[in-house]
């Protein structure tokens, strides 16, 4: 019997994965053809960008004093203390803060998307916009698309500016590193390809986090039971699809930077 279970989610699982590409195809096509609700859209920038952003804020900033005293020691003790700042700037801008602030995003963001929409397409809501001759696709997901492709760059963007405070407040305080040393140290190391493949990396993770809890919340089915499985799966998805498209950005943005190159 649990066999059969398990089989049956996995089925389910690789359905509403299909699903969800689908979908994105769909956003796509739309977005070209211009079709963008902009009252809606406003409002879905509002509820991604300023509501997630002291949350977001705050876990930079821990993450930014948590690293600087992981690896400050251990510099000071080699003699490498004027590279803490410029390290802890490489590791934040190119993966820290995108793929942190995109987990952040999952969890509050992704979850809302599928529990919204879920709810909608039980209580036969979407039925009701396809009656009215309105796509669900131009009224709730593009609305939600293009609010987390813009406000999770930005969000990424603050986050590593609050790391690299949180960092300096930490080397200053508690291992005597200079300020002008730290500071130096993160312009010696810190290039304008590191700064925009964070805002990169955020828009791809934006886009697929708001294009799988839509997908999971338009294909839920069994009611309120239906609705809980479909947002935990949703956030479970989107961690699994951020980590993944993490490896595969990376690679094309940073494997050859040894020979002195981005792309």
């Amino acid at each position: 019997m649990n066999k059969k279970k398990s089989q049956s989610s996995l089925t389910q699982w690789m359905r509403r994965s299909f699903a969800a590409i689908m979908l994105g195809g769909q956003v796509i096509y739309h977005l070209l053809s211009g079709k963008i609700h902009r009252r809606n859209t406003l409002e879905q920038l509002a509820a991604v960008g300023p509501d997630s952003l002291l949350i977001a804020l705050i876990t930079a900033a821990f993450v930014g004093m948590v690293f600087t005293i992981q690896v400050s020691r251990e510099f000071i003790n080699f003699g490498a203390g004027s590279a803490v700042g410029g390290v802890l700037a490489i590791a934040l801008a190119r993966e820290l803060a995108p793929v942190l602030t995109a987990v952040i995003l999952a969890g509050r963001v992704g979850s809302a998307f599928a529990a919204e929409l879920g709810t909608m397409q039980v209580t036969e809501q979407i039925d009701a916009l396809y009656i009215l001759k309105t796509d669900p696709i131009d009224y709730l997901v593009i609305p939600r698309f293009l609010a987390c492709c813009i406000m999770l760059p930005i969000l990424t963007l603050f986050s590593l500016v609050t790391g690299l405070v949180g960092g300096l407040f930490i080397a200053t305080n508690l291992y005597s590193l200079s300020q002008t040393m730290f500071l130096e140290s993160i312009r010696n190391f810190l290039d304008i390809w590191d700064i925009l493949s964070a805002g990169i990396k955020g828009l791809f993770f934006g886009g697929l986090i708001a294009t799988i809890g839509c997908s999971w919340g338009l294909t839920t089915t069994g009611g309120a039971k239906g609705v809980g499985q479909s947002t935990t799966t949703a956030v479970v998805t989107s961690l699994l699809a951020i980590f993944i498209a993490n490896f595969f950005l990376s690679w094309l943005m940073f494997q050859g930077m040894g020979q002195g190159g981005g792309l």
